[in-house]
């Protein structure tokens, strides 16, 4: 990413056609969390700002959280010394409209309890965060849940905690609830989170690490050595494998040997075995790898169960979720190994790479579980969250924990060599005490997302000796030593709790990926689209998009009156070109004989066309219309039409079909036209005339299949 950023700036900063053409389109900037920005991201804003120089940047740079990938809490802070004197105006929003008084004065003296300056400069904005007069309330609103020194129930305080603002108080929903850690692996967060599901608590965590830890996936993995045998001799394979990761894997297989003895399960025993033996002795091959072998297994009760329409809610969809998530992980080891079935050759070795490098590695490093973006908090849930991961988030009721932390120090002898001889300004914050302003900011972050009531929680403990410590640290105590416990505080069941918003993202939909999808089949767009399965196969998708995309290149190249750069040499590189960045994307390869077919399709196309290209007026036009409730997108081919119209063209990497047996078929792309037709002229000034299928595929006849625009049949089918 920051390579990306470093070639961006290069862009701008010697090529004044490209700066000038983007500054006379850009006449105001406005950056948002600009206390999180780095220094190349300065330049660029500046750089894209140009002579007007209309900019405004937003921030709290008591929120600056990033300094490990790079922001500098400077840009924010010395961001009027950008301009002459007077010139840039400093607006101050200290009215918080999220949180009650109490709450606010509780993070106002926890910053101002920290010295924030050196040698006569202050590395704060001076400030005081007031609230909003509509939250005022009278109850006690920061209270501490902690576990008793000595008693080690710090667990068990927290449930019964939960318990009671369910049944006493105004909680109408788990997700009102967040808990904020330092991080979530540690392993008193992952107890707690396993202590309150173990109670009917559900957790949402989805950066918890245990993803290896589920059952849906602990069955999978031990089905899938079940099916090979040659398992058992894998070990002899052993270097550096570590046993924890061999005792995780004879876990799985124990696991799953257990469900196989169950009677519901008698037909999936014996499918196992069938496939087990034509595993271990195979002599011709297969048509599947392991994405393939995964879906069949899918197919049985065991896992089928969880594929069940109750899964519209994360708290529900939690296992097929995760079981989506390894079907990616399985597609994705077959792309990194070139494999698409299993052979008597690569068998053996295929297996042992999967489990002894592939997965043993996954292991290693961790894998988050899927998080979904349009429901930061989902209902039926308390969530786990890093105070990382909660920035910009608000929540009723906050637990942060965590509160045996110190401040650590991140930087190193590189940082400072950087800083001292390297950077274009001079040091900024003293080095030395960057880790003590990051611990504070970082707090600060955690008390600020409380709406209504802010709670620390720990097990509290006082250091006996060597090799203990105080809970909570020295840097807490200040704040904590006043808090009320929740048990002497009644009035908390007492306060109106609001509900988690909702974000409101609206999702986006093309004909082509998901409207026609649906139609066909509703299932098949749940399961890829909605729940995110990787398709085994994509080898019809790829040819499509590869003929589209050099057509593409071959229009643009036109469109530039570059007329004579339409060569067949330049046509095979650009159609390589689209190969290797789609292959990499998709994770699919096309066999050379299939590779040959779709460049040829493209060659008799431009043959077609006797060198004339005037009739393009645009080419791959994204067009997206913003719907009450959704967006439609689409990409568009235009050509000009009679006197001020257009005409939309649509590729089909396709033979012509018959029009009267393959009706159903030209009626979706007829549709697909429609809906075309509909974005182009919402969106554009143009007036469309006529709607055209070209068939690429099609050697024989003409390859065009017109249609006249019906305004009346586009309507009925957007509203369709």
């Amino acid at each position: 990413f920051s390579t990306i950023q470093l070639e961006t700036y290069k862009l701008l900063q010697n090529h004044e056609k490209v700066r000038n053409n983007l500054n006379e389109k850009l006449h105001y900037l406005m950056v948002d969390e600009f206390q999180d920005t780095n220094t190349i991201q300065e330049k660029l804003i500046f750089l894209l700002a140009g002579k007007q120089q209309n900019i405004c940047v937003v921030g709290d740079d008591d929120q600056g959280l990033y300094r490990f990938r790079g922001a500098t809490i400077r840009n924010i802070l010395e961001f009027e010394k950008n301009f002459p004197k007077g010139v840039c105006q400093q607006v101050e929003l200290s009215t918080n409209y999220r949180s009650n008084p109490e709450i606010i004065q509780f993070y106002n003296q926890w910053m101002e309890q920290n010295n924030w300056s050196k040698n006569s400069t202050t590395y704060r904005f001076d400030k005081k965060i007031i609230a909003h007069e509509s939250n005022r309330v009278d109850q006690k609103t920061v209270v501490k849940v902690s576990g008793e020194d000595g008693l080690g129930n710090w667990e068990s305080e927290v449930y019964l905690f939960l318990q009671a603002m369910k049944t006493k108080g105004k909680i109408s929903d788990w997700n009102q609830i967040a808990f904020l850690f330092r991080s979530v692996k540690n392993s008193k967060v992952l107890r707690l989170s396993q202590y309150l599901e173990e109670r009917g608590i559900p957790v949402y965590s989805p950066r918890s690490n245990l993803f290896f830890e589920r059952k849906e996936i602990r069955l999978a993995m031990g089905a899938i050595l079940f099916l090979f045998p040659m398992y058992g001799n894998l070990r002899k394979w052993k270097e550096d494998a570590s046993l924890a990761e061999w005792d995780f894997y004879d876990a799985c297989l124990l696991e799953f040997g257990k469900e196989l003895r169950k009677p519901e399960n008698y037909n999936l025993l014996n499918w196992c075995k069938e496939k087990a033996r034509t595993h271990m002795k195979l002599s011709k091959n297969l048509d599947y790898a392991f994405s393939g072998l995964f879906y069949q297994l899918i197919q049985f009760e065991l896992f089928s169960s969880l594929l069940s329409d109750n899964i519209f809610t994360i708290k529900d969809s939690r296992g097929v979720r995760n079981l989506s998530q390894f079907s990616k992980l399985l597609t994705k080891f077959e792309y990194l190994h070139h494999i698409s079935v299993f052979t008597p050759k690569n068998i053996g070795e295929s297996v042992v790479r999967f489990f002894n490098q592939y997965i043993r590695f996954l292991l290693q490093g961790g894998i988050d579980e899927y998080e979904d973006n349009s429901e930061y908090a989902p209902s039926g849930c308390v969530s786990f969250l890093t105070i990382h991961q909660s920035k910009g988030l608000e929540f009723p009721v906050v637990i942060v924990g965590s509160l045996e932390s110190t401040p650590r120090k991140q930087y190193t002898e590189i940082d400072e060599l950087l800083q001292n001889n390297f950077y274009q300004k001079p040091p900024f914050e003293p080095m030395d005490l960057t880790k003590v302003y990051d611990f504070y900011r970082l707090y600060y972050t955690a008390y600020s997302r409380t709406q209504n009531l802010l709670v620390l929680s720990c097990q509290e403990n006082v250091a006996s000796g060597p090799g203990t410590r105080n809970i909570p640290s020295k840097y807490f105590t200040e704040s904590y030593r006043h808090l009320i416990n929740w048990r002497d505080a009644p009035t908390i069941y007492d306060i109106e709790l609001a509900q988690v918003k909702d974000v409101n993202i609206k999702g986006e939909y093309s004909f082509t990926s998901h409207i026609n999808l649906f139609e066909t089949c509703s299932l098949q767009y749940k399961f890829y689209k909605e729940l995110g399965f990787a398709p085994v196969r994509q080898g019809a998708t790829i040819f499509g998009t590869l003929v589209h995309q050099t057509i593409e290149d071959i229009h643009k190249a036109a469109l530039k009156n570059e007329e004579h750069l339409i060569t067949s040499a330049n046509i095979e590189d650009w159609f390589n070109t689209n190969y290797q960045h789609l292959s990499k994307r998709e994770r699919v390869y096309l066999a050379p004989k299939t590779q040959e077919a779709a460049l040829s399709q493209v060659k008799s196309y431009v043959e077609k066309q006797n060198n004339d290209w005037s009739y393009i007026q645009e080419a791959e036009v994204d067009v997206s219309l913003v719907k009450d409730k959704y967006i439609l997108k689409g990409t568009i081919d235009l050509v000009k039409g009679d006197g001020d119209t257009v005409e939309i063209i649509d590729f089909k990497s396709e033979k012509k079909p018959d029009l009267v047996k393959e009706q159903d078929t030209l009626y979706r792309y007829k549709r697909q036209l429609e809906v075309y037709a509909h974005l182009v002229e919402e969106r554009t000034n143009y007036k469309v005339s006529k709607m055209h299928l070209y068939y690429t595929g099609e050697k024989e006849s003409n390859p065009y299949i017109t249609f006249e625009k019906d305004k009346s049949l586009i309507d009925q089918t957007i509203k369709s």
